[in-house]
């Protein structure tokens, strides 16, 4: 047993090199694939079947990802091929490749089917003509003409991150099961960091691949954005949370996309849930008087906000704020200007 965090405990020693593989389970290997970003790494799953090896989730499109793919493919699975690409949820980081490696391979991808046709639209949006609902939505944050200048420029480079996926998908849904490596392996989706986010949990094993559901170290990102704008993804963020609590074992080895295999679920799970609420009590106490969604990230985030995660941060504070005007706490009132100010109920 790997050292100790708080309430998780790592369950390897060490981990393999960037663009190498480490088994974690039998016929299961951990390959970790380059970010360009201080999340310097995704960890990807390939699942050994009789003819081949499945894949879970494929890291970004880029020259260098591609350039680590071809050593993998030459130097650690035994000259076979992918059987298919299974894909947790629609971010860059873990769809990326999944078009491209479908092709080279001719094999289908697995999605959920609304991560698949979300994946889909924003594929498109390569720019430069910005939608005038997206600079509404983010002018009603607050942002400065600066910040918004920003986002144009910056507007589609998801599409830069991904490769065009296949015309035709293999859909993931809830509580199916799928043999894969002579194994059953049942899908546990969750929302609100993603609209379906897939997980795979195979009891045999005792082992879930969580993708960004479930991180060791980090909170995923849960976030309004303007292709939802109505949305309240911190509530569906709390049920799935909750559920995957009353479903999983305590024994669960997590497999995560970012950071290391650990034990620990359910106090991970239940240390996810505490960190928002903890924000969201931040929240009725900053804003006892007005606030914009730009004025509340002190009370959400311990980082500096900057031009490279004001986006993010824009999503999260908004999600937070939505959850609590939704649940009656908090009423939003649109300016003259369109921009939205937020206040608790008196």
């Amino acid at each position: 047993m790997a050292r100790t965090r708080a309430s998780i405990r790592y369950a390897l020693d060490s981990k393999p090199e960037i663009g190498e593989v480490m088994e974690v389970a039998p016929g299961l290997l951990w390959l970790r694939l380059p970010l360009p970003i201080s999340l310097d790494h995704i960890n990807v799953w390939l699942i050994r079947e009789e003819d081949g090896w499945a894949l879970v989730d494929t890291g970004i499109f880029s020259e260098t990802s591609r350039e680590v793919w071809r050593s993998v493919f030459e130097r650690f699975l035994d000259g076979l091929p992918l059987t298919r690409v299974l894909v947790t949820h629609l971010h860059p980081d873990h769809v990326g490749c999944a078009g491209w490696l479908s092709e080279r391979f001719g094999v289908e991808l697995w999605m959920a089917r609304d991560e698949y046709g979300l994946c889909r639209r924003l594929i498109t949006e390569t720019g430069p003509s910005v939608p005038e609902r997206n600079i509404r939505f983010y002018a009603s944050a607050g942002y400065e003409p600066a910040d918004l200048e920003r986002y144009r420029q910056r507007f589609g480079f998801f599409a830069r991150l991904v490769s065009t996926l296949p015309p035709t998908f293999q859909t993931l849904e809830n509580a199916q099961n799928l043999q894969i490596g002579g194994r059953d392996w049942e899908i546990l989706v969750g929302r609100g960091h993603s609209p379906e986010h897939a997980c795979l949990w195979c009891r045999e094993l005792g082992v879930l691949i969580s993708g960004d559901q479930i991180l060791p170290t980090i909170s995923p990102n849960v976030s309004v954005y303007p292709t939802n704008t109505l949305a309240n993804p911190l509530k569906h963020w709390f049920e799935s949370l909750r559920r995957l609590q009353a479903i999983l074992p305590e024994d669960v080895l997590v497999l995560p996309a970012h950071g290391r295999p650990f034990f620990g679920a359910h106090e991970r799970l239940g240390e996810l849930v505490d960190e928002h609420e903890r924000g969201l009590e931040a929240l009725r106490r900053l804003c006892r008087e007005r606030r914009r969604a730009v004025d509340v990230f002190p009370a959400l985030f311990k980082s500096r906000i900057t031009g490279e995660n004001l986006i993010m941060a824009t999503g999260e504070a908004i999600a937070h704020l939505r959850y609590l005007v939704e649940d009656g706490e908090a009423f939003a009132e649109a300016d003259a200007a369109g921009v939205i100010w937020y206040c608790m109920g008196q």
